[in-house]
């Protein structure tokens, strides 16, 4: 989302209350933003990178939520979110449709609001159904963002991965803050 300086953030992304972020985001370029799922399901089938962020064993299983991120009925993203099924089975996480207040909305009743905020950003070419759903060519770049939600006990409660078609894609701009000792 773009803040008031014109730089883009997560915040909203990972805030309760921020709502609908991603249309508002889309507002605020006057534009449409829409989201269409794509599947919502309990699996044990998931890639070593989320296991491995979500410090999860061989055997646990996930909430996986993937949803293809629409700009003005254009496919602009793939956003994937993983839950451990521990906490979020049997929960609005793992229901088809919209999430009433938001993914972070529902951590955070279920008790995992997140304390810390890991990001990762990498350009790959695109790989399985993503140049169908996103509808590039497979040597076209896309930019994947990765995040870790860890809870205030440690415990990484989200990891999202948003796959994004690079040329529609603003500036990734970050801050970072020292605290003095």
């Amino acid at each position: 989302m773009t803040d008031q300086r014109g730089e883009t953030t997560s915040d909203p992304y990972v805030s309760v209350g921020a709502g609908d972020a991603w249309s508002a985001d889309a507002a605020a370029l006057g534009k449409s933003g829409t989201q269409r799922l794509l599947d919502v399901s309990v699996t044990a089938d998931v890639p070593d990178t989320v296991r491995t962020a979500l410090r999860l064993q061989a055997t646990d299983h996930v909430v996986r939520r993937r949803r293809l991120m629409l700009l003005d009925d254009c496919p602009v993203e793939i956003a994937a979110s993983y839950y451990p099924a521990s906490i979020a089975a049997d929960t609005d996480l793992a229901r088809p449709g919209k999430i009433r207040g938001g993914a972070i909305a529902a951590l955070v009743a279920l008790g995992h609001a997140p304390a810390d905020i890991f990001e990762q950003v990498i350009a790959r070419h695109p790989e399985a159904d993503e140049p169908e759903l996103l509808q590039v060519e497979w040597h076209e770049p896309i930019l994947v963002l990765t995040r870790t939600n860890i809870d205030a006990a440690g415990r990484a409660v989200e990891h999202a991965v948003n796959c994004m078609v690079a040329r529609l894609s603003g500036p990734l701009s970050y801050r970072m803050r020292r605290s003095t000792p």
